[in-house]
C-alpha cells in the first residue's frame, strides 16, 4: 500500500507493517528493544502510531537491515544522535561529504601595458589617436578579465 495514499493522524500496525514492509511481531519485539519507539494505545488497547513513530521505524530499519547494526549497536546510535541533537531520520546516518574545492580561476594575461582607451565608440577612440593594436591588446585584456570575474562568480 503507498503510503501517499494513506493520510491520517494515527496508523494502525497493520497499516505501519503494510508501509514499511515489516512484519507485526518485529515491531512489537522492536518496541520492548527501543525505548524511543514507544506508540500511544487507544483506549481499546490497540497500538497508534503517528508519523514520527514510522519516521523512527524506518531509521531503526535502515540501522539493522542496511547498515547492518546489531540491537545493541542500533540501540546506542539511536542514542548518540539523541544526545547530539541529530534528527532520526535516514539522512542523518549518511557520512558527511567535503566540499570539492573552487576551480582555481583561470589566470588573467599580464596587461601587455597600460593604454588610456576613452570608453566610447570605436570610432572615437581611434580618432583620438589611440594606436589599433593598442586598442585591441586592451580589449583583450578587458575581456580575460571579465572572463575571470564571471568564473569566479560562478564558483
Amino acid at each position: 500500500m503507498p503510503r501517499e495514499a494513506i493520510k491520517k493522524l494515527y496508523y494502525s500496525i497493520g497499516e505501519v507493517s503494510e508501509v514499511t514492509d515489516l512484519k507485526q511481531y518485529v515491531l512489537r519485539y522492536w518496541e520492548s528493544e527501543f525505548p524511543q519507539l514507544s506508540p500511544t494505545k487507544n483506549r481499546a488497547g490497540n497500538r497508534t502510531y503517528r508519523e514520527k513513530d514510522i519516521e523512527l521505524v524506518n531509521f531503526i530499519k535502515t540501522l539493522l537491515y542496511q547498515k547492518k547494526y546489531t540491537i545493541e549497536g542500533a540501540r546506542q546510535k539511536l542514542k548518540e544522535l539523541q544526545e547530539q541533537g541529530m534528527p532520526l531520520v535516514v539522512a542523518s546516518l549518511e557520512e558527511p561529504v567535503q566540499a570539492a574545492a573552487p576551480p582555481a580561476p583561470a589566470p588573467t594575461p599580464p596587461p601587455v601595458e597600460d593604454v588610456q582607451v576613452p570608453v566610447g565608440d570605436v570610432d572615437e577612440a581611434l580618432a583620438s589617436g589611440v594606436d589599433k593594436e593598442q586598442y585591441k591588446r586592451f580589449l583583450m585584456n578587458l575581456r580575460a578579465e571579465l572572463r575571470s570575474l564571471m568564473d569566479l562568480i560562478d564558483s
